[in-house]
This record gives structure tokens, sequence and C-alpha cells, in this order.
């Protein structure tokens, strides 16, 4: 029996064998390298685009629910304390050339041969400004419903909507003698919205592993 185990193995233990499983086990490890490299790219980029977005206010509050008064509550991706108020985000990474209008209830994104529709982020923006104000007192709000670079809008942006690169610029910071100022004057009621909202699970930050893997578009 112990002969015919050596027998098998010295026929599967071949040079040619050897060479094979060399070439599998390369294969194998650069495409672990490959796709551990892109999800650290990935959460780079979206530190970056954090970071981008926030420096836009002198406050800020991310991932929240704000309650509609209604019972219910809505995911606000960042409330930031701005030179023109509260300016309430809805960010959107969306790839590809996107299609859409003000009175049109669907907007389309095309990339390739890729084509699929969303529904129109306006309306649900209405409503995320609206619950806000109700907290907001004397505080001035508005919304943006906000495209990474990843986007482009060939025909022209909708009304509310902005590029991330021009977040800056619509909203520029305020020095720093201007922002205390602003900040004194109120400060209560962003402490209101701020003690009313609560922390959102619907963007989490999944576990690094659960990224490395990730093909969605």
């Amino acid at each position: 029996m112990q002969l015919a185990v050596e027998t098998s193995f010295d026929q599967i233990d071949t040079p040619q064998n050897r060479l094979i499983l060399t070439a599998v086990l390369m294969v194998f490890i650069a495409a672990l390298a490959y796709y551990f490299a892109r999800a650290m790219r990935r959460r780079a980029d979206r530190q970056r685009l954090h970071l981008g977005i926030v420096s836009v206010g002198t406050e800020f509050l991310n991932n929240v629910l704000v309650p509609d008064g209604m019972g219910a509550a809505m995911h606000v991706d960042y409330l930031l304390l701005t030179s023109r108020g509260v300016v309430v985000v809805d960010l959107r990474d969306v790839r590809g050339n996107i299609f859409g209008g003000d009175q049109m209830t669907e907007w389309t994104v095309m990339s390739g041969a890729f084509r699929a529709t969303f529904q129109n982020p306006q309306h649900a923006l209405y409503d995320r400004v609206a619950a806000v104000r109700a907290l907001a007192g004397e505080l001035p709000v508005e919304g943006r419903v906000l495209f990474t670079r990843r986007g482009k809008f060939p025909k022209g942006l909708p009304r509310w909507t902005l590029m991330v690169d021009s977040l800056r610029a619509e909203f520029p910071p305020i020095d720093s003698e201007a922002s205390q100022h602003w900040m004194e004057r109120y400060r209560e009621d962003w402490q209101a919205i701020a003690a009313a909202v609560t922390p959102s699970s619907l963007r989490q930050r999944r576990g690094f592993f659960a990224e490395v893997f990730d093909e969605r578009f």
C-alpha cells in the first residue's frame, strides 16, 4: 500500500506539474495584490473626497438621520455649516454621462454599453432640506445634490446639482474672525440640529476585506 502511494506521488510530483503549480500560485498572488491595491486606492479616494467636502464648512455632520416631523427620519449624507448657512448634501457617486432635468422623473446614466436610470434626486433633496429647516430656527438652509468626478453632465447641470470640484467656489470658506461671528450668531440653532439628529447606518463603512473583491459599479 505504501509503495503504491509513493508511486502515485512520484507520478504527480513531476517538473512539469511543479511548474504549473508555481505559475498558478504566482497568478493568485498577483491577483490578490491587485485587489488589495485597488481597495487601498478606493479608500484613499473616499477619504480625499470626504476631506474635500467637510473643508467647506466650519463644522459638519456626516451620515445622520434627520427627523421628518411625522415620526420617521431620513438619511442625510452631510450637513455643512458654511458661510451661507447650512448646506444639506446628497452625495452621488455615479460613473458615466448623466442626463437629467428638473421636470424628469428619472435620470439616465450611460457609460460605454452600460445604461441605467435612477430617480430624480431633487425631490428627495427638497424633503431633506425641509426637515432640516424645521430644526434650524433662523439659520438659513439650502441643499445640493453633489456628484463626484466620475460623473459628467454633457447637457448641463440641473437645478440644485453641483460637481464636487465646484463646491468650494459655491460655498467659499470664511476667515477666522467672520467664522467666529457667524458661529456665535447661529450657534444655538446649529447645536439644536446636532442634538436632534442621530447616526445613520445607511452608508457605514464596510470592513476592508469586504471591499477587496467588491466589483459593484
